[in-house]
This record gives C-alpha cells, structure tokens and sequence, in this order.
C-alpha cells in the first residue's frame, strides 16, 4: 500500500454525541428488567468517530457539526481539539442538549437508541460557512445521523467543486437517487440493504455500484463488486468483541487510503484492517489506531 508523505484534507460533515453504554448478562426484551454489570460514557456519533479516526491516520481534518451548549458539548470539543480535529465550524445551540447514545450491550451484541438532539440543529448555513475549506480539501465525509437536508446540500456542493464524497450509509434510510449517483463510495451494513434499496437481490444492487458500495457485517466482513466477480474480504481476527464504531472504523481507513491513491482493493483491506484495531477495545473512538501502529 501507497501512503505518501502528503497529509489528506478531509472534511467530516455529521454527528457527535456522547455514548452511554450499559454491559449486561442478556440484551432486554420488551417490558424485562436487567441488572447492569457495569456502565460508562465513551466519546461517539458517527460524524465525531470518523473525524478522530481519519486525524489519528494522519489526515487534516475540519469536523462541521452541532453541540449544546452544556457539559457534554464542552467535553465532545475538548476531545476534538486533543485529537488534532479543527472544530471552528462546530457550531453551538442553546436550542438542543449535546447529543446522546444509550447503548446495552451483551456477549458482543447491542441494542442502540440515539437521541439527535443537537444534530438535529445542523444546517446548510453551518455547511457554507467551511466554504474555502471545501475548495482546498479532497474528501468529504458523511453519514446518516443529520438531516437529509444537510446531506443533499453538501453532497450537491461537493461534486460542483470536483471533490470526492465518501457516505456510511447509516443509520439507514431511503437516499435519492442524486445522492446515490453523486457520492464516490458508500458503505452500508448488510442488515440494512432493504432499507436504502429495497427488497431487490444483494448481488443485483452491488453490480449496480461497481467500486462504489461495500457491505458490511458485524464480523468485518465487506462485499462489493469490482466489474468483473463479488470481491470478499475478512479479517481473520479473533479478538473481534467489542462491535460499537467499527463501520465509522473501516470508513476512516478507507477514506485514508483512497486519498493516498491506493486501488479499491486496497482501500478495502486498509479499511478492514482499522476496523479490526477499533473491536478489541471499548468504545467507539478509544481503539482507532494511529498511522504508526501499522509501521511501528
């Protein structure tokens, strides 16, 4: 693989929350209580993971975002600022709390309910206001957790300058067809391909985006269709437990790798190969791996 010595622009346009994760012996069912056997709060949002995961791989990079104007929207700052991400258009709203997660997890599955709250209160406006960022930078990077709104506009904004797109395509939710033919890469979890493209077969909407989407599943393992034949790759990774943020993971290191024009095949195992890194510790952001930890 090609890593060169020039750093990446990349400009993340999404969430940021705070993670509130409980550990039990069973996930609930409906109207059961559980005892928690521990609890704690990780650093998280799709938008804030990417943005720390590509800054560890030695990427610039400017997150556009939203927080409250509260403790928890102080501490998600600070840790941007400590991680060498660029928070000047991260904007502050007295309407809405910071963002929230609470995650239950067990023996390596979880049940996740976000609160947007803040992210809710991202606009276009806030996106215009990085304008000659957009124009110096080679990637954009987006995910499902702010408002279509803001996702068509950037997308839209991105693609009239000439710049690359990059979309984890998650949480799920139907995306126009303006998005899905202007973005560069999507990545989308197996389990939710009914959900962006219908019920039409698995292979038959990945020989509709060759190179372009790559599927995922919670064993980190990615699918997508190079032209030719289904390409499948798998880390053969026995420490894989900890499943929270290894999507954001793999998007990062692809998005990393693409930039330092490495081919799809590439960028896919690279991607992969972050994701495993983030798996063997807690939270979404405490396991991305810095550049270094590869060429150590």
């Amino acid at each position: 693989m090609n890593f060169s010595s020039e750093q990446p622009r990349i400009i993340v346009v999404g969430s940021s929350s705070i993670d509130l994760v409980l550990e039990t012996e069973k996930l609930p069912t409906a109207n059961e209580t559980v005892i928690a056997v521990n609890s704690d709060s990780y650093f998280g949002g799709k938008g804030a993971n990417q943005a720390v995961g590509t800054a560890r791989l030695g990427a610039s990079v400017y997150f556009v975002g939203c927080v409250g104007m509260d403790p928890l929207g102080q501490q998600i700052m600070r840790n941007l600022v400590s991680e060498n991400v660029n928070v000047g258009f991260v904007h502050e709203t007295d309407r809405e709390s910071t963002g929230t997660a609470y995650v239950t997890t067990s023996n390596g599955n979880a049940a996740i309910v976000v609160v947007p709250a803040a992210n809710k209160c991202l606009r276009k406006e806030h996106v215009e206001l990085a304008d000659k960022y957009f124009h110096t930078a080679h990637l954009i990077l987006l995910q499902l957790e702010v408002s279509m709104d803001v996702i068509e506009y950037t997308v839209m904004k991105a693609k009239k300058m000439g710049k690359k797109v990059g979309l984890y395509a998650s949480p799920a939710v139907p995306l126009k067809e303006e998005v899905l033919q202007n973005v560069d890469f999507i990545v989308a979890k197996s389990n939710e391909l009914h959900i962006l493209f219908g019920e039409e077969q698995r292979e038959d909407v990945l020989r509709k985006f060759v190179n372009k989407l790559f599927l995922r599943d919670d064993t980190n393992s990615t699918i997508y269709f190079d032209g030719t034949e289904m390409k499948y790759f798998r880390n053969n990774n026995d420490k894989t437990v900890h499943k929270m943020g290894m999507g954001d993971a793999f998007t990062s290191g692809f998005a990393v790798a693409l930039c330092h024009g490495n081919s799809i095949e590439e960028c896919v195992k690279f991607g992969n190969e972050v994701s495993a890194r983030v798996s063997e510790k807690k939270g979404s952001q405490t396991g991305l791996p810095r550049m270094s930890d590869f060429f150590s």
